[in-house]
């Protein structure tokens, strides 16, 4: 049974450790994108995100797709100029042509809350 325990342990180390380098190197080509951003429904507080984190609506949070978690980014709201660094903790969005949502409180520091959803660019904050 220990065997069995070692084996599954270090199959658990390696394939994470792939994990990770696969999602370091998204970081480091990734540049810039633009796009459409969405801000996480109030219903949403304290729900658990994909990092573990809760979700709180009066903390800067993101969800992307990809990029690993605890990445800054530079979002800029294109209408208006505005932006905020905020880090990522969650996965998302999965709707059409959005690649980023944004708690209430980068939502109001982007100045997009009446709108619901505005187009922006990320970078990530080096």
């Amino acid at each position: 049974m220990r065997f069995n325990f070692f084996k599954i342990f270090i199959l658990m180390v390696l394939l994470s450790t792939a994990f990770l380098s696969v999602h370091a190197n998204e970081a480091s080509d990734f540049e810039r994108q633009t796009g459409l951003a969405s801000y996480y429904s109030d219903k949403l507080q304290g729900r658990s995100t994909a990092s573990g984190q809760p979700y709180d609506k009066d903390k800067l949070s993101a969800a992307h797709l990809s990029l690993p978690f605890g990445t800054l980014l530079r979002v800029t709201n294109l209408a208006n100029g505005k932006h905020v660094i905020i880090p990522v903790n969650d996965r998302g969005p999965y709707r059409d042509k959005r690649i980023i949502d944004v708690s209430r409180k980068a939502a109001e520091a982007l100045d997009m809350i009446s709108a619901g959803i505005i187009k922006v660019s990320i970078e990530i904050q080096k």
